[in-house]
Order: C-alpha cells, then structure tokens, then sequence
C-alpha cells in the first residue's frame, strides 16, 4: 500500500523526514491520504516549520527505514485529522541548509504578508 510522509529536502543530499517525538522515540507519521498529509504541512508552516514536500512511498519501505533508523511509524487513517502538537524540539537533527551548517534558528520571523498567505491556505482547506 501506497502511504504519503512529510520531507524537507526532497531528493536532496540533507533530505529529512518529519517525525514526531513521542516520550523518547521519533515517530514517523504515513498518511493514508495525500490531502490529509498536505494539510499537515500546511499546519506545520504556520508554526515556522520549512515547506514540506508529500512523497508517495511503499508503506513497507517505511516500516523498513524506521526499523532501521530506531523510529516507530504510525499510521494516520483517511480522514483523521491529525495536528501537529503546540510545542515543537528546540533543536532538530535536520537542518535546511545541510549536516555541515548551524542548526536553523527556531522561531524565524514571518512576515505580514507570509502569514495571511498561510492563513488563506490553511483555510481553503477548510
């Protein structure tokens, strides 16, 4: 089966994978749905996260790299809607810029125009 997961980077030399963290294990997301999945990223921009890209991905190549990555996977059902928590990592594992930059400072600055603009997103998915 087919599932949709969030990546930053995509096909790039410092791709990254969204991952949630629960207790003290990462947590991948699969999204049955590619809206759903979609309005995820969405979510995750307005909380000052890069874009993300939806890649289709065998749901068994994923169970196969959290296995070896040490992450648990979960399955999001179609439908379901699932939001990101309120309070994200200080620090994350992945930067935008690549492994050899400093981290990506958190809380970036948007601006006026950047936030309606994800505003009008966010609720033409409504």
């Amino acid at each position: 089966m087919q599932v949709f997961v969030l990546l930053f980077n995509a096909r790039q030399e410092n791709e990254g994978i969204h991952t949630l963290k629960v207790g003290d294990r990462n947590t991948v997301l699969m999204f049955e749905s590619e809206d759903d999945a979609m309005r995820f990223g969405l979510l995750l921009e307005a909380q000052d996260f890069p874009t993300a890209t939806v890649e289709s991905i065998d749901e068994q190549e994923v169970r196969e790299f959290c296995e070896s990555a040490g992450y648990d996977c979960q399955l999001v059902s179609e439908g379901m809607l699932a939001v990101p928590p309120e309070s994200n990592v200080d620090q994350t594992d992945w930067s935008p810029e690549g492994p050899t930059s400093a981290p990506a400072e958190s809380g970036a600055d948007l601006s006026s125009d950047e936030i309606e603009r994800i505003r009008r997103r966010l609720e033409g998915l409504l």
